[in-house]
């Protein structure tokens, strides 16, 4: 037996694979975040001026977006266990050379290239989305994104330890040693993929990514919600710091990051949604959730009486977020098979924009409106999510178990 098929069992994807794929996915989305709370000190270091600086996490997240676009359909073209092998190696080099910048422009370019490269998070869900058993996709999507959340919530935590301990580069050289074992390992026991049987120019690859919003109302539908659910997400972890550092709480940066574990929640919900997905339950753990993501921002509201509201708040926000995310990319990846890597791609350029525009709307507010006013615009993202699927709940109705219902026998329906 080879060593990339050890622990390929039939149709379903075993447990050990399962949580090397979550890592990888981890680590690489993890990239992007890293320089968050380095940035004064990498542009001290590199004499970048303010606006240069200001500027590396939105050039991170518009790299981001393009290979989403660009980067992320090749998984429709190319066997994906080798492209997903190929742009971690890539990325291990970027690292590298970030590590070793010796001005402001050079770790500019760098670090774009990381955020572009760090798609490749999204190739690997459509990887194993086509490699497990169809009743086994929504909890395997849940796991992997679960090491998503993770990787997200612990990059700034890694980032301030090493920072404090061997300097900001040591946090991009480690980043490149533990890619290159993790590309090591997936060489090992990653199963093999084949390439698409059928195979398009790329230009008609990228353009019928395009297609497929015309052609599908749930992608539609789902890319809204996650516009939408990820603004939300964004407003909150954006405009979060500027209250906990003043009067009455004078928080710690430190301290303030480390509210980011009540975050873990959501990767309990990512994994727990997977299963609920697979059941046939995608529709109304989605409503369910929306509904708690309403409410989290109630208990936010009141984080001036006790800072336990804020911490329940967020703790049932990143549920409800990380729950529909699962869901949503359980009924979208169902659709089409032949075309999971350019669902996945079309799909999370909204979660871009949603994060970008969430971002942006907090800072405006709360230097004019303050905490109320951070409030009442993550509750009108988040109102508008819940009417959203509510209008359209029958429209994008997906017999998500109906693909497993092709090796069961079994039909039913994600309501």
């Amino acid at each position: 037996m080879k060593p990339s098929q050890m622990f390929h069992s039939g149709t379903l994807l075993s447990m050990p694979v399962i949580l090397l794929l979550a890592i990888a996915c981890g680590l690489s989305v993890a990239n992007i975040y890293y320089v968050h709370p380095m940035l004064n000190v990498i542009a001290a270091d590199l004499h970048m001026n303010t606006a240069l600086a200001g500027s590396v996490i939105t050039a991170t997240q518009i790299c981001y977006a393009c290979g989403l676009l660009f980067l992320v359909p090749l998984g429709d073209l190319l066997p994906r266990r080798q492209l997903i092998i190929g742009q971690m190696l890539v990325s291990a080099l970027c690292l590298l050379f970030v590590a070793t910048a010796s001005g402001a422009t050079s770790f500019w370019i760098g670090i774009g290239l990381i955020g572009g490269l760090a798609v490749v998070a999204q190739t690997i869900i459509a990887a194993a989305a086509s490699m497990c058993a169809p009743q086994q996709r929504g909890q395997t999507i849940g796991f992997i994104t679960s090491g998503i959340v993770i990787g997200i919530l612990l990059a700034r935590v890694l980032a301030g330890l090493l920072t404090d301990l061997a300097g900001w580069r040591s946090v991009y050289g480690c980043s490149a040693a533990a890619l290159l074992l993790i590309v090591a390992l997936l060489y090992r026991y990653m199963p093999a993929t084949p390439a698409p049987s059928t195979r398009p120019s790329y230009s008609q690859l990228v353009l019928s990514t395009l297609q497929l919003f015309c052609e599908l109302p749930v992608l539609r539908v789902r890319a809204l919600l996650a516009m939408m659910i990820f603004a939300a997400f964004g407003t909150l972890w954006t405009a979060l710091v500027f209250p906990l550092s003043t009067a009455p709480f004078y928080f710690s940066h430190s301290t303030i990051g480390l509210l980011g574990i009540a975050g873990l929640a959501g990767a309990i919900a990512a994994s727990r949604a997977g299963i609920w997905a697979d059941h046939g339950w995608a529709q109304r753990t989605s409503g369910i959730a929306l509904a708690l993501l309403v409410l989290s921002w109630v208990f936010m509201w009141n984080m001036y009486h006790s800072v336990w509201f804020l911490i329940i708040g967020i703790i049932v926000l990143d549920l409800a977020v990380q729950a529909v995310h699962v869901t949503s990319q359980s009924m979208i990846l169902s659709t089409r098979p032949q075309a999971e890597s350019r669902l996945t791609g079309a799909y999370m350029v909204f979660y871009s924009i949603g994060s970008a525009l969430g971002s942006l709307a907090a800072t405006w507010v709360y230097a004019h409106y303050g905490w109320n006013g951070v409030c009442w615009l993550g509750l009108s993202f988040s109102g508008s999510a819940l009417l959203c699927w509510t209008l359209t709940r029958r429209m994008s109705r997906v017999p998500v178990s109906v693909v497993a219902s092709s090796s069961t026998g079994h039909c039913k329906s994600t309501g």
